[in-house]
């Protein structure tokens, strides 16, 4: 069963980079795009372990949820070096709902992305999302954040696969096996 996602809002306010709406974002000139870029990595790369810091990560992570809807925002984020700092942040963030909210930003780019670069590190993504369910496989709320996410990858190299057959991204056997053991016990999926 997949329930109905809930709106995503952030708050214009609290957000420390320029909110540009995603036609901006998609039109901006490579210097502009790459400061952008910087700013939003450096944001949630942050070391900080306080309460207005994970606020902040997941102010930001809104955000980039509303843009990554957008097919060239998509297909410019997930070509980026965002792509390997969200990874970075599903594997390191202590708080869940920065890793859930990360999951949800993967998931959206992998659903919206026409194109994608033998270079982008998907694999990587699907090894962590394959190992964070199998480790968290009885914590339902978790599985059901993170399997999205996983689906879409899979989806995404299924699709892009079909289009350019030489490409090569390794998918591990153990993700369809989580996978159709989460959808074989019934796993309500919805994105966090």
């Amino acid at each position: 069963q997949i329930m109905k996602q809930m709106p995503i809002r952030f708050d214009l306010k609290t957000l420390h980079i320029p909110t540009y709406s995603a036609e901006k974002l998609s039109s901006m000139k490579d210097m502009d795009w790459n400061d952008f870029l910087q700013q939003v990595c450096s944001l949630l790369d942050s070391t900080k372990k306080n309460i207005g810091a994970a606020r902040s990560k997941l102010n930001l992570l809104y955000y980039l949820c509303t843009v990554a809807v957008h097919k060239e925002v998509a297909n410019r984020l997930i070509s980026s070096q965002l792509f390997p700092v969200l990874i970075q942040q599903l594997h390191e963030a202590g708080n869940w709902d920065i890793r859930a909210k990360v999951a949800r930003v993967i998931g959206l780019l992998a659903l919206h992305t026409s194109e994608l670069g033998e270079n982008v590190p998907v694999s990587e993504a699907i090894i962590l999302l394959t190992e964070l369910i199998r480790e968290n496989f009885r914590n339902s709320k978790l599985k059901q954040c993170l399997l999205p996410a996983l689906g879409e990858l899979l989806y995404l190299i299924a699709r892009v696969k079909r289009e350019h057959p030489r490409e090569r991204w390794i998918v591990p056997s153990a993700a369809y096996t989580v996978l159709m053991r989460c959808l074989r016990e019934g796993v309500r999926l919805f994105h966090c």
